[in-house]
């Protein structure tokens, strides 16, 4: 694979593990376990035969992402993609950008999800501090490659929810928060809401 476009296409590789994927564990707790469960609730709709002709594919989508989003907390990684200005939004500001941010991810990756056929996700390790967990995994290709995806979570009542996830090293909250601080820098907040209402704004992968 190639530079970043590739690499950061991996970013949710844990969780959308398609039909074939094989998922081996070296080292579990409970955030890698409810990872797990995800990855298995995901495979399931995968499979499920009359999910996959092209005119389901609206209806497999929506499956999937109650499956997979479910396990995001949208809230807390739309708050650190825009960092300090999250703090001068208001509250209805906040909601309406927590939306359009949901929607920016649900367009970028919505292909990706089902593009997954032969790799292999490897969980390697994880570590708890409180609240706070860092799950470590690796992709297997096809072809023997291997990239890093790591899913930083944070507790909720009995949940662990992903806010961030690292490929290669490349952060995709940063990432995002590079891209908006700099629409905000130039131009303004209001200008970046209207690039977000945008479809074809932040469609692609996000690049720093």
């Amino acid at each position: 694979m190639s530079p970043l476009n590739n690499t950061v296409k991996l970013l949710l590789a844990l969780l959308i593990a398609a039909i074939t994927s094989t998922v081996s564990q070296a080292s579990a707790g409970l955030p890698t376990d409810q990872i797990k469960a995800t990855v298995e609730k995901a495979q399931m709709v995968l499979r499920d035969p009359r999910l996959k002709s092209p005119a389901k594919q609206s209806e497999r989508r929506e499956q999937l992402k109650q499956v997979l989003f479910a396990r995001f907390n949208f809230t807390e990684m739309a708050k650190r993609s825009l960092g300090p200005n999250w703090s001068r939004r208001t509250p209805q500001e906040q909601e309406e950008f927590v939306r359009l941010f949901t929607e920016v991810l649900e367009r970028t990756y919505g292909d990706i999800i089902e593009s997954y056929s032969e790799e292999k996700i490897v969980y390697i390790a994880e570590k708890v501090d409180g609240a706070f967990a860092d799950v470590n995994s690796k992709v297997v290709t096809a072809r023997g490659e291997e990239y890093s995806i790591n899913y930083r979570a944070q507790l909720f009542g009995n949940e662990w929810k992903v806010y961030d996830v690292v490929a290669e090293n490349i952060s995709l909250v940063n990432n995002y928060r590079s891209q908006f601080n700099r629409v905000i820098a130039k131009s303004s907040y209001e200008e970046l809401v209207r690039r977000l209402r945008d479809k074809n704004e932040f469609a692609g992968a996000p690049k720093q």
